[in-house]
């Protein structure tokens, strides 16, 4: 996601973060809270200690219906949508004719339709590149009417089973379309964070309802976009427009797991021949997590240089990992250099920084594989 130049479009929860002193900046063409009170660290640790409650109604919901969307999906993505069974959801990517990565999404079977999450920067992209190239196999909605929170945090499951039981019991990547306090919502179970997580999707002037009711409970605090982006930083998840974009193919990227082993024997989806060549033979630069030595973070375009001080590649996101109590990395080195604990050197404001390539992610996970 990148941020806009324009005037900022509003959540259906804006005036709530103002209520809740949540400082607003632009970000994806949206108006959105960077941190609140509580202060990007602690809202971090917060996160990771009980839970943290997430407004991404910013990012676009979308519904896919017709005779057979799941196939008509499958020419624009390497996931197997056919395969997914009802109520499952998965992790998949637009890709371009040369392998590039449009963008990153999730796909839900809900019966009836498809049920798609996109970047916010990228919805419009990706409802036009639909319609154009879906264009008589399946009908394609951008649901505006809709808001979208995330819970995250160990302790996520236990508060939201207050409110909807059977939720608490849902499998790692799963839909359940339910009732939170007699609203109809619809809750999947995946994250961002590390953590174990839910996203809550409900009528627009539903939301602030919810958030409320959820924000009441002891072990949830509301959680901006500075503690989102180290969350998920030291989870080694991309963000696009940062790690991974249109010149980053799958294999680049080290998302050859979204690949799906009937796809990458059929093909049929876009850029098939190069990622099937990467995937033979290697790509030649490859997306690693970077740990630089000391307390000092590398951020986003440092240089990263071999011994000898020649260029090898570039960080993409970088920062300091709360959690990991160290400055963490990530970005993309020649695959040379890309075995884990190669010796690297970070050129940060001109001066080289010791570090070594590092496997991610950079705290343990916790997601819930039930």
């Amino acid at each position: 996601m990148t941020e806009a130049s324009e005037s900022p479009k509003k959540t259906p929860l804006h005036s709530f973060h103002l209520e809740l002193k949540g400082k607003m900046v632009p970000f994806a063409g949206y108006d959105m809270p960077v941190q609140y009170p509580l202060g990007i660290l602690k809202e971090h640790q917060h996160t990771r200690a009980k839970a943290g409650l997430f407004d991404v109604s910013h990012m676009g919901q979308v519904r896919l219906t017709g005779e057979d969307p799941a196939a008509a999906l499958e020419s624009l993505v390497p996931g197997d949508i056919k395969g997914l069974a009802r109520g499952r959801m998965r992790y998949t990517l637009f890709l371009n004719e040369q392998g590039g990565i449009l963008d990153d999404l999730m796909v839900t079977n809900a019966g009836d339709h498809l049920f798609l999450v996109v970047n916010a920067a990228r919805k419009d992209h990706d409802v036009a590149h639909m319609r154009e190239r879906l264009k008589g196999k399946a009908e394609v909605e951008l649901l505006d009417d809709l808001a979208l929170m995330a819970l995250q945090g160990p302790e996520a499951a236990a508060v939201l089973g207050r409110f909807i039981p059977e939720a608490a019991t849902m499998k790692f990547m799963s839909y359940l379309p339910a009732t939170f306090n007699g609203i109809p919502v619809v809750i999947t179970r995946s994250g961002y964070t590390g953590e174990d997580g839910y996203e809550i999707s409900c009528d627009k002037s539903d939301a602030e309802t919810i958030a409320r009711a959820l924000l009441a409970e002891d072990e949830v605090e509301a959680i901006g976009l500075g503690a989102r982006d180290s969350l998920r930083l030291e989870a080694g998840l991309c963000l696009y427009g940062h790690d991974i974009d249109e010149t980053t193919t799958p294999v680049e990227a080290g998302l050859e797991w979204a690949l799906s082993k009937r796809r990458r024997e059929e093909g049929g989806f876009p850029g098939y021949a190069i990622i099937k060549d990467q995937l033979a033979n290697g790509a030649p630069r490859r997306r690693v997590g970077l740990q630089p030595e000391g307390r000092q973070p590398a951020r986003e375009h440092t240089d990263v240089c071999d011994a000898d001080g020649q260029k090898i590649g570039e960080v993409t996101s970088g920062g300091f990992g709360p959690t990991a109590s160290a400055p963490v990395a990530m970005g993309y080195v020649d695959r040379a250099h890309a075995a884990v604990g190669t010796p690297v050197q970070l050129m940060v404001r001109g001066k080289p920084l010791a570090a070594k390539v590092a496997a991610m992610p950079f705290v343990p996970q916790r997601y819930y594989r039930g």
